[in-house]
């Protein structure tokens, strides 16, 4: 169903989505006759919003029954399909969508979607460099950075939108479409909001929805979660790149042969850049290469704007970003990783090094036992437990085979815990800070955890004789 040419809009929510609507509907009064802001039951006015009343936006705090009637109504990702707000709204609207579905239906032509448990911002970031490194107009949009919709008017003509999408963001769509579509991964996460994994999953699979023969799916194969959707993504005549590690067969594949990341288009193998030249560390970032390497091509970027974007992209900010090196030792800040398949996939970036890994924070209550097993048959050689956290990931490590090869630390907080890893780690070694759980026990997000603990090995660094 296409918006209205006019409409009296709703938006639940007060965060920078819900406001980032707010504002376009302003900028827009042929478009848009009435605004009417839902806070929620715990918000109250606030600066923002009583500049917004005064521009003329209708604001109500602190409930959730919606009252009135509205043509469409946009939520933020953080309401749920299943709570009573989103129900009240969906009484009282015509339309009920996220953000991402809004700015979609606004302009809908050139988008490409990125979704997946872990690397979501590395890919969009990357295939974003890609387009540009080859000529082509794009910008990274959603959970990255800029939500699409505060983006819509300033579109490049012939310019892409590569579009981050959460779950959340997903769960409610109906119409978008993207030329391109990016299942990275499935694992365990947001229940509280989806109510069971299988919804998640389902949620994500809904980036597909609307793809034909003339759209690419990329979908990682060799990911158990993604492989249990597969089915679901190959329904109708949908065309589906397989990618992975190996060469899984067919006309659409992204894979490494002998050491060289490797794009296969309807057939068409391209060659791209190796391993090794890559600035983005892990067989997991491989993956994120070749899923963005995939878009860029599909899409029309040339081969060699392709290759010159691969090499030149950088870690982003909270990925394995090198942040120091103190005695010897590198430090990398992995803060973004706060699950436990997040922290598996950055240890497969120190195959060789010794690795000593700081994890904790505020649990999230994943189970541990198979995640133990895995860190114990890395490379790892100290943990530091610390944050609120800390006795249950202790326990878990106490407990599993091969525990006695390492040595185990806890710590009260994150910048103890790097003191007591500096007593663990000799020149050579790694200190990865890869949590494996969210920050709010000690920081506002992921983003402060990371900042910290950058700004702490800095600091010693700055002491440190022997890198001056």
């Amino acid at each position: 169903m296409p918006l209205p040419h006019t409409m009296n809009l709703l938006i639940l929510g007060r965060g920078t989505s819900g406001l980032d609507v707010v504002r376009w509907a302003l900028a827009h009064p042929e478009r848009v006759s009435s605004i009417t802001l839902y806070g929620g039951a715990q918000s109250g006015p606030t600066p923002e919003t009583l500049e917004l009343e005064r521009a003329g936006v209708t604001c109500v705090f602190g409930t959730e029954d919606v009252e009135g009637s509205y043509d469409v109504c946009v939520a933020s990702p953080g309401i749920s399909e299943f709570s009573s707000f989103f129900a009240s709204a969906r009484a009282h609207a015509t339309q009920v969508m996220g953000e991402p579905e809004f700015a979609w239906r606004l302009s809908p032509e050139r988008w490409i979607g990125i979704t997946g448990t872990n690397g979501k911002t590395t890919t969009t970031a990357l295939t974003a460099h890609l387009l540009e490194s080859a000529g082509i107009d794009a910008e990274p949009v959603g959970n990255i950075g800029d939500t699409p919709t505060s983006r819509v008017d300033h579109r490049a003509p012939d310019g892409w939108f590569v579009a981050e999408l959460s779950s959340y963001q997903l769960a409610t769509t109906e119409e978008l479409h993207p030329r391109v579509g990016v299942l990275l991964n499935i694992t365990p996460d947001h229940l509280s909001w989806h109510r069971s994994h299988e919804a998640y999953a389902r949620a994500k699979c809904r980036l597909f929805r609307n793809m034909g023969p003339r759209d690419l799916a990329v979908v990682d194969v060799e990911d158990e979660g993604a492989q249990q959707v597969l089915p679901l993504i190959e329904e109708g005549d949908r065309r589906v790149l397989s990618l992975g590690l190996a060469d899984a067969g067919g006309a659409d594949a992204a894979f490494v042969r002998d050491g060289v990341l490797t794009v296969r288009l309807a057939g068409v193998e391209t060659a791209l850049v190796r391993t090794d030249e890559l600035k983005i560390q892990g067989a997991h970032n491989w993956l994120n290469a070749l899923a963005a390497a995939a878009a860029a091509l599909f899409v029309g970027a040339d081969a060699a704007g392709v290759r010159a974007g691969l090499a030149s992209f950088a870690a982003l900010p909270h990925r394995i970003e090198p942040v120091g090196c103190v005695d010897g030792v590198r430090y990398f800040n992995d803060s973004k990783a706060t699950n436990t398949d997040a922290v598996e996939k950055a240890l497969t970036a120190f195959p060789t090094e010794r690795v000593v890994l700081l994890i904790g924070g505020s649990d999230k209550g994943t189970p541990l036992e198979e995640f133990a097993r895995t860190v114990m048959d890395s490379t790892v050689g100290a943990i530091v437990c610390f944050g609120a956290a800390r006795g249950r990931f202790l326990e878990a490590f106490r407990a599993a085979e091969g525990a006695s090869a390492v040595d185990l630390a806890e710590a009260e907080n994150l910048r103890d815990a790097v003191d007591v890893a500096r007593t663990l780690a000799e020149a050579g070694d790694v200190v990865l800070l890869s949590p494996a759980c969210a920050s709010f026990d000690e920081f506002s997000g992921f983003e402060e955890r990371g900042d910290r603990f950058r700004s702490y090995v800095s600091e010693l660094a700055a002491s440190d004789p022997s890198e001056r």
